[in-house]
């Protein structure tokens, strides 16, 4: 990896949903799914289904913070899930759907405090944050069939109808900022 390049773990809800966005922002070089914030070693997707182990669906974004900042990705994480819900996202429910953050840094912790306040102080939802802001310790990739989801699947309902409002939402919303057909990442 480039030594300039940071990484973000973030949870909001379905994993499917954030690859999705995150792959189409610029400044953003890879996103992974997976899990993190449980108490099992290499957990399987039905284990995390299972509500037993304690994980949340993640993504993992690498990116250049040359080109996108932390509190840029912050600031598409929160338009495009709702983080009033515990461990809840529409109609997926249970302890693995939860909003996380898992902060790599004491500057990434201060960032998402920063944001979070600034979302409370505007009232942009009429319910409470309750968006957890825990120490990153480990992530884990999600099987490989989960990798991409949404590009390799758009037409299966659950990406036709959940997946693609919201990359829909995001592409409107941040237009300027999306990467451009034949440009690098950066």
């Amino acid at each position: 990896m480039n030594p300039s390049y940071e990484v973000a773990t973030l949870g909001g809800g379905c994993f499917w949903c954030l690859e999705a966005v995150y792959d189409e922002l610029r400044g953003v070089v890879d996103v992974v799914s997976g899990y993190s914030g449980g108490h099992v070693a290499n957990p399987t997707y039905e284990q995390v289904c299972g509500k037993q182990t304690g994980h949340a669906e993640v993504v993992q974004v690498t990116f250049d913070p040359a080109a996108v900042s932390y509190r840029e990705l912050l600031e598409v994480f929160f338009t495009v899930h709702d983080p009033t819900t515990p461990g809840r996202q529409g109609n997926d429910v249970g302890p693995q759907y939860r909003s996380v953050i898992f902060y790599h840094s004491p500057q990434q912790k201060a960032a998402a405090e920063a944001v979070m306040a600034e979302l409370a102080a505007e009232g942009v939802w009429d319910d409470p944050v309750v968006t957890e802001l825990k120490p990153f310790e480990v992530f884990y990739p999600a099987e490989d069939y989960h990798q991409e989801y949404f590009k390799k699947h758009p037409y299966q309902p659950y990406c036709a109808f959940v997946v693609a409002p919201k990359v829909g939402k995001f592409r409107k919303k941040f237009f300027d900022r999306l990467k451009r057909e034949g440009s690098s990442a950066r």
